[in-house]
């Protein structure tokens, strides 16, 4: 009978705690035959004790491993290094003691702690001990248990088990105390062993007396100082018990919903060497050090998959789909349900913000179960886990395939390609291949704990199988890493494991799929090939977890490095074993077969645990997740992701192209809670859009959303309404950049820069960098810090560049990457995108000095549209001095401003405050005559202004034809104001009240401005008279004449849309719209507005400056116009016309004018009578046409 050492355990204890006797082994010891039988073993006795005395299975194991690897060492020290050493020993204490005596002890010894052939089958222990075991005396047997016994019961961290082999059970304890100090004695005089030559019980001591209180600490030792002795087996035992006993360690909560889990980690750098990985980043309960061997993935020759034209520049946004459908159908007051009835509008919004990918996150087929789950928990709110899913169907209750189609191809017209998930790892716990294929799970045929039990509802929809979840989640009260499947067609029962990534809890609604069988991993890819026949861009969640470095350690451990999932040591396999059956890394086959058969489609991995670069470089996914992005920019954390940046472009620069960049993922909180709405956020997103790697927002990120949605929410639960201004601003600042993505995207001209203070320190805090396509050129800056920064750019960092033959490390000035002409007399004309502003660089000095910036706290800055000069008269000299780094809103306008300077100046003149006073007084009714001194004074005025534009157009003209202007403009002023004057001496009846308040450059009580409007018109026209009539339309443009006018009407305190609508009225004086009161046409005419009056109002309206002027609204698909404006622009028009006939004539009809006084009256009837609807005007107008049309035929 072959030799078996185990676990002491006295004949009470087994009785007190009812141990089955298969447990034990010939000499009376338990035996732990697997780690199942241990825990079944430590549950039958922690019934029996109180929760402070409970065991844990890897106390136990341990101890009893210590046991076994100590009988291992004593077998080893007879058999190689003391033949026969307990033969001597029994003849020693036999000399030195009683005979009887120790004969007596040993028996007291097997009758406490019998062997089988006593306890079971009757022998007695007199007949025992004269007995041979295998040719070995049985009195040498015991006498070898007895002194493994004794290190049992001095090992102080066995406290908690004493009570099994307590060497106080002994009636004669100084006999039995004797006996093992002679033995200790006669060892010390005997053969020596281990590096440090001593006797065997100064050698077994040694882990005892380096860790008294911790076994597994005594295990280590072992491992660590006795690996030449213990031989492979035991050292694969130790490891395995030391994973056993991470197994143990409790997480603090359940955890619900099929996956796609955060996997939070700490916010780390990328290394590209094992020099420097950081040995505190672990994962999981083994501790495993992640970060220790991932630069030997680097090692392998990279690998990436080729582009195709599309790929780089794709901008991705995410939709919860079912949240979505319910925040549509309240947006448009209407059910929106199923894909198909998404508006064609929200399509058209995505695209019109340049957006040309859309992640439709929870379309598949879920599984009914974790609907179940979350109801009967209290959620009867929810829908199951997007993550837990039936089958990769679409939805029915979305609409199916059919509604998938036809927002497909909608979304298609408009450059939008559908993305979507995959989660290759698990299905859901009631699922198509958990009922057709359940061999396809990780799983066993017994309970892995013994204290699991499955009672609760049985989550199945068919009726051939129970499924079960643990008792434990429903009263969270604890999280198996198993559920319960029985088919009662036959009573087959399967402990399906839960999908888990080590990190936290189980997810209960998943069942794991078991990718170390090679029939799982093709039914899963053909799976992935189905999806991609659908979709142009996969995402696949937690891809890490399927690699084999991390599937081996989840789910089939190397000994040493498990222990994050409860029980799955049982299944430990090494490397050799693990690699025969999983020989290729999964991802590399699925890219290879995607390449090959359908390479339209992106590949998008969510990696983590420092694998992003592998996944790109070696695995050849197209892209993959970036959390660090979201994290370091968030935290502040500057000076490690610009570390990441230049760390990737030393080592590898197109990994940095492959990553996926957010603010937001649907496992974190929202973008607006994490980043704000302000400067930080947009400075952020502004990164997001401008870095190398794909853009991906999140669902409700533009609008300002606070809310972070489930992946179980049908609906959202806040009330929110879309942020305006949020909206607005990224309208303005980040889409128009995003259409511009070609520009940011690819790594070829990406370099980064170092900000220098004046100091020459780095200020970690500023991102600066340049990218550029041909001749298109980008420089982005960005203060990540609340503190303005100050500096100067001038090189980049090193980064990883081919010649063709050779990689480099390569560093250029940011005049050389922005293609600047080291020239004094060239500069640059730079447009910056947030502020509009448009900047001055001067070539030589950008090579020189580099580029000096201050940034405020979280400001950005992005300059585009490199404009190059060449400065052959100075002027862009003598501009970008006075600028002094200050931008403007135009150079070239600015320098032109420059040479008009004098003409500008000589309408502020005319407008100096005296004139101001003489003009008021002019159009001043109450004011009938002016001084002649004001008159001269004011003449002088408009001289000097025809003048500076004689001057600067290359003309010349008389003073007389001036003065014959001047003359002529305040003579018929004058002229209609004793018109108006007359009429207010006489009693005021409805002619002279309506005539009084129709003549606009006399009316300046409600309009108190007017007569800076009627002498910006005697201007202008007069201005316009110097020129032949066929270049007179630019000349307003050509001068700028604006920029003086308004710049005088804002000093009345007008805002900027009253100067927009003042200009325009300045404009449409000097434009030929009086004809609508022609005097032919009224003499002719019974009716005040005919058909030729009707056709020139209608030409009116269409004028750009009218348009202008009248602010139209658009308000449910109708333009409307302001009354007030309608009105106020016929009387200008009227009060034209006016100035007309009297200049001509000297003289005004008073039936002719109370004719134009009747146009005013109707076509002010006719605005009543449209409801100020633009084109109901102009159709009442029609109508008015044809029915004159009519009449005279």
């Amino acid at each position: 009978m072959k030799l078996k050492f185990e676990f002491h355990i006295a004949k009470s204890i087994r009785k007190k705690y009812h141990l089955d006797d298969e447990l034990f082994s010939i000499t009376g010891n338990v035996i732990f035959a697997d780690f199942n039988i241990v825990r079944n073993f430590v549950y039958d006795v922690n019934k029996y004790r109180e929760p402070h005395l409970q065991l844990s299975p890897g106390l136990v194991n341990a101890a009893g491993l210590i046991d076994e690897i100590f009988h291992y060492l004593i077998r080893e020290y007879e058999n190689k290094f003391n033949p026969n050493a307990f033969k001597k020993a029994i003849q020693s204490v036999n000399k030195n003691l009683n005979e009887d005596e120790v004969f007596k002890v040993l028996s007291e010894f097997c009758e406490l702690f019998p062997p089988q052939a006593v306890y079971k089958y009757g022998i007695s222990v007199y007949d025992y001990l004269n007995g041979y075991t295998e040719s070995k005396s049985n009195i040498e047997i015991a006498l070898e248990e007895l002194i493994l016994l004794h290190f049992s019961n001095i090992n102080p961290g066995n406290k908690k088990l004493i009570e099994f082999f307590n060497q106080d059970y002994f009636s004669n304890k100084n006999s039995y105390f004797t006996l093992i100090q002679t033995l200790e004695r006669f060892f010390k005089e005997e053969v020596k062993i281990g590096a440090r030559k001593l006797d065997l019980f100064s050698f077994l001591k040694e882990p005892l007396l380096s860790f008294p209180d911790d076994l597994e600490s005594q295990l280590n030792y072992m491992l660590e100082n006795w690996t030449e002795i213990i031989g492979d087996n035991l050292k694969i035992r130790i490891l395995k018990s030391k994973d056993f006993i991470k197994e143990e360690t409790q997480f603090e909560s359940n955890k619900e919903g099929g996956g796609g889990g955060a996997w939070s980690q700490p916010s780390t750098v990328p290394s590209y060497d094992k020099e420097s990985y950081d040995e505190f980043l672990v994962l999981g309960k083994s501790g495993y050090k992640y970060a220790k061997d991932i630069w030997k993935d680097y090692e392998e020759p990279e690998n990436f998959t080729a582009d195709l034209d599309w790929m780089p520049n794709v901008k991705l946004i995410a939709k919860n789909s079912y949240v979505w459908l319910d925040q549509l159908s309240k947006k448009y007051n209407r059910s929106i349900k199923t894909l198909n009835e998404i508006p064609d509008e929200e399509l058209d919004q995505l695209a019109k913000w340049n957006f040309n990918g859309l992640w439709l996150i929870g379309i598949w087929e879920r599984s009914n179960a974790s609907k179940k789950i979350k109801h009967i928990l209290g959620n009867i709110d929810a829908v199951s886990s997007a993550y837990s899913l039936f089958d990769y169907d679409i939805a029915a209750d979305l609409g199916g395939e059919a509604a998938y189609q036809n927002l497909n191809e909608r979304a298609k017209q408009r450059g939008i390609r559908l993305a979507s998930d995959m989660v290759p790892n698990h299905t859901g716990i009631f699922s198509k291949w958990v009922l057709s294929h359940p061999e396809y799970f990780i799983q066993s045929h017994q309970s892995p704990f013994p204290n699991y039990r499955f009672t609760g509802p049985d989550l199945s929809d068919d009726s051939n199988y129970v499924i079960q979840i643990e008792d434990g989640y429903w009263g969270k009260t604890d999280a198996a890493v198993v559920f319960q499947m029985i088919d009662k067609r036959n009573g087959q029962t399967r402990f399906i494991y839960h999908g888990n990534d080590g990190t936290n809890m189980p997810w209960n609604d998943t069942a794991q799929l078991n990718l170390l069988d090679a029939d799982v991993r093709k039914a899963v890819i053909d799976k992935i090939f189905d999806v991609a026949k659908r979709f142009s861009i996969i995402r696949f969640d937690a891809a890490m977890t399927l690699t084999k470095r991390h599937f081996s350690r989840l789910w089939y451990p190397e000994p040493g490095s498990g222990g994050d999932i409860p029980s799955r040591i049982d299944h430990a396999l090494t490397k050799e074993q693990f690699d025969s059956k999983f020989p290729e890394e999964f991802w590399r086959e699925v890219v290879d077969k995607i390449n090959l058969e359908l390479p339209e489609t992106l590949l998008l991995a969510e990696a983590f645990w420092l694998m992003e670069g592998y996944f790109v470089r070696s695995l050849g996914m197209h892209r993959v997740y970036n959390s660090a992005f979201m994290h370091m920019f968030m935290k502040e954390e500057n000076d490690k992701y610009r570390d990441l940046i230049t760390n990737t472009l030393e080592f590898e620069p197109e990994i940095l192209k492959r990553y996926v960049n957010f603010m937001s993922n649907p496992d974190e909180e929202t973008a607006i809670k994490q980043f704000g709405s302000d400067d930080k956020y947009f400075g952020v997103c502004l990164m997001m859009i401008t870095l190398p790697g794909l853009p991906m927002f999140a669902h409700g990120q533009i609008e300002g959303f606070t809310e972070k949605y489930g992946m179980e929410y049908q609906r959202a639960y806040y009330n929110e309404l879309p942020n305006q201004w949020l909206v607005n601003r990224h309208e303005n600042e980040i889409f128009p950049l995003m259409k511009k993505r070609y520009l940011f995207s690819e790594i070829k001209n990406f370099w980064i820069y170092d900000l220098l203070d004046h100091f020459e320190n780095i200020n970690e805090n500023i991102f600066a960098f340049t990218n550029s396509v041909r001749d298109e050129k980008a420089l982005i800056l960005f203060n990540n810090k609340y503190d303005t920064a100050s500096g100067k750019i001038k090189y980049s960092t090193k980064k990883l560049v081919s010649d063709g033959n050779n990689k480099n490390l390569v560093t250029i000035s940011l005049a050389e990457a922005l293609g600047i002409k080291n020239d004094n007399k060239i500069y640059y004309i730079v447009t910056e995108t947030i502020s509009r502003l448009e900047y001055l660089f001067n070539g030589a000095q950008l090579h020189r000095d580099g580029f000096g910036i201050t940034l405020e706290g979280f400001k950005s800055r992005v300059y585009l549209n490199f404009k190059e000069v060449y400065d052959e008269k100075g002027e862009y000299e003598n501009l970008f001095n006075s600028l002094n780094g200050n931008g403007l809103d135009n150079v070239e306008i600015k320098l032109k401003e420059n040479i008009l300077i004098p003409v500008h100046q000589s309408v502020d003149e005319f407008f100096n405050e005296k004139r101001k006073e003489i003009i008021k007084n002019l159009f001043d009714i109450k004011e009938i005559a002016l001084p002649a001194n004001d008159i001269e004074y004011l003449k002088l005025g408009y001289f000097a202004f025809l003048k500076s534009v004689e001057a600067h157009l290359g003309l010349q003209s008389d003073d007389e034809k001036l003065e014959t202007m001047f003359d002529e403009y305040l003579s018929t002023f004058l002229g209609i104001k004793k018109l108006l004057e007359k009429s207010l001496s006489k009693k005021l009846n409805g002619f002279n009240n309506e005539l009084h308040s129709s003549v606009m450059f006399f009316n300046n009580v409600l309009e108190p401005d007017n007569y800076l409007i009627s002498s910006f018109w005697v201007l202008i026209s007069s201005m316009n008279k110097l020129l032949p009539e066929n270049e007179k339309e630019t000349l307003i443009d050509s001068l700028m004449i604006e920029k003086p006018i308004k710049k005088l009407l804002q000093k009345t305190g007008k805002s900027e849309y009253d100067l927009v609508t003042d200009f325009a009225l300045i404009n449409i004086l000097n434009e030929e719209l009086e004809n609508i009161f022609e005097l032919q046409e009224l003499r002719e005419s019974k009716n005040c507005i005919n058909n030729i009056i009707a056709e020139r109002v209608i030409k009116m309206l269409e004028n750009k400056f009218v348009k202008k002027f009248l602010r139209p609204n658009i308000y449910q698909r109708k333009t409307y116009y302001r009354k007030e404006s309608f009105e106020e622009l016929i009387y200008w028009i009227f009060s034209k016309k006016l100035f007309e006939i009297y200049k001509i004539n000297k003289v005004v009809n008073m039936k002719e004018l109370e004719a134009m006084l009747r146009v005013i009256e109707e076509l002010v009837e006719y605005s009543t009578f449209s409801g100020y609807q633009l084109e109901v005007l102009e159709t009442n107008l029609k109508a008015n046409i044809n029915e004159t049309k009519m009449r005279s035929m």
